[in-house]
């Protein structure tokens, strides 16, 4: 276990600990004679354990705090006025390539989705499967490169089929295309993306409440390099795949793509207006492991980056790791009457969070639109969603996993 690592699981370990002894046993971490007379009493968590505790709460606070400024300045300074540039090549210059392993009914809700003028269609599978509408393509279990499970379907239709278009649109198995009209002139164009619910409410409000936070892709396209890529419905040129490879183990290997095009060519990134309706994860567990693979995966290929950048994804990865937990202690804490140190300064800073994690969930649903906007009645739970959204992360930092692991998907939208 590497110290970033060891520094994580003390941070934590502080804070349940400390607040779980500050609720039920509040003289071992304030101090003899100073736990509260009454359940009414004030208690103030300034001897014992509490410097350590303090610390802790502090240190989240803060790291969480700088990471919310950070996406303010991405949003609403690098971003602003962003709007996807003009289509420049219609669907007669993509071909289409859509990864699963062998989900033929999921499948086949995505390519009826696709518009009648993108006629160029390819499934990438694991297993022979039947799909109407689409050429589908067995990746042999004879294929070898350094790429695996996804990635290694990525680089065998790469070096296999032949593509004469301009661009190679990749789709995931359930990416349904809401709307398609064409693609801007950029080597790499991100589609945006709009989770509909298959199963677990929470994990759906998790994803919601993701969108929100994923505003600042619009400021992506004016970075050097973009901060992730959603490989869901990604378009690369053609002549840039062949050149980039995706011969590269990776967990996240959409955004070890672009980091890697990034990091060798002169290119450019663009949002486009283009809408794919992926599923959310069906259950706790499938987001837990889909939220842990990501974070995992982006510390894992963030080594090709810039140190800068690195530093950056490192702390927007331990941020989102750690910061549903202050909301979680601090609010029960403050109901029964215990403050930390500089108590005033902690509730204001911890309030400001608290805003930004209800802006985010509320900015998530007007994202959908009129028709979710009564998902806003759900505001009340939006901790509990921060904390759906983020335990997989602290558990990928933790605990990487050695494989991909496949999102379950049911398919037929509720």
């Amino acid at each position: 276990m590497n110290t970033e690592r060891i520094a994580l699981v003390a941070v934590v370990l502080a804070l349940v600990i400390g607040g779980m002894a500050t609720l039920f046993a509040p003289a071992v971490v304030t101090g003899p004679g100073n736990a509260p007379a009454s359940a009414q009493a004030t208690t103030t968590t300034d001897g014992g354990l509490a410097p350590l505790f303090g610390l802790a709460l502090w240190a989240t606070t803060i790291l969480f705090g700088a990471t919310a400024v950070i996406w303010i300045l991405l949003t609403y300074v690098v971003g602003a006025g962003y709007e996807p540039p003009a289509n420049e090549y219609g669907a007669e210059e993509v071909q289409v390539r859509i990864m699963t392993v062998d989900a033929a009914e999921v499948v086949q809700e995505t390519v009826d989705s696709l518009p009648d003028r993108l006629t160029d269609v390819h499934v990438i599978a694991e297993e022979a499967i039947d799909v109407t509408g689409a050429r589908v393509h067995a990746v042999p279990d004879s294929f070898e490169c350094r790429a695996v499970r996804k990635g290694r379907a990525q680089e065998w239709a790469r070096r296999t089929l032949d593509c004469e278009k301009e661009f190679v649109l990749y789709l995931d198995e359930d990416s349904v295309v809401e709307s398609f009209a064409g693609l801007p002139d950029a080597d790499v164009v991100q589609l945006r993306e709009k989770p509909r619910r298959t199963g677990s409410t929470l994990s759906f409000l998790a994803d919601v409440y993701r969108m929100g936070v994923q505003l600042e892709q619009r400021a992506f396209a004016r970075l050097s390099i973009p901060l992730f890529a959603w490989g869901g419905g990604i378009a690369v040129r053609a002549d840039l795949e062949d050149t980039v490879t995706w011969n590269r183990e990776s967990l996240v290997e959409d955004t070890a793509f672009v980091w890697a095009a990034f990091a060798e060519h002169d290119i450019d990134f663009e949002l486009a207006d283009s809408v794919c309706r992926n599923e959310a994860p069906p259950s706790m567990y499938d987001i837990l492991q889909q939220r842990r693979r990501w974070a995992a995966g982006n510390l894992q290929a963030a080594r090709m980056l810039p140190l800068r950048y690195q530093l950056l994804t490192r702390l927007r990865n331990y941020a989102w790791a750690l910061s549903p937990l202050v909301t979680v202690l601090v609010i029960p804490l403050s109901v029964l009457g215990v403050s930390v140190a500089h108590a005033g300064l902690f509730a204001a800073a911890s309030l400001t969070l608290g805003l930004f994690t209800a802006f985010w969930f509320l900015r998530g649903v007007l994202y959908y639109g009129d028709r979710q906007v009564g998902w806003a009645l759900a505001l009340p739970l939006a901790p509990l969603v921060t904390v759906v959204h983020s335990m997989g992360t602290i558990t990928g930092i933790l605990d990487p996993p050695e494989q991909f692991r496949v999102t379950t998907k049911v398919g037929s939208e509720p």
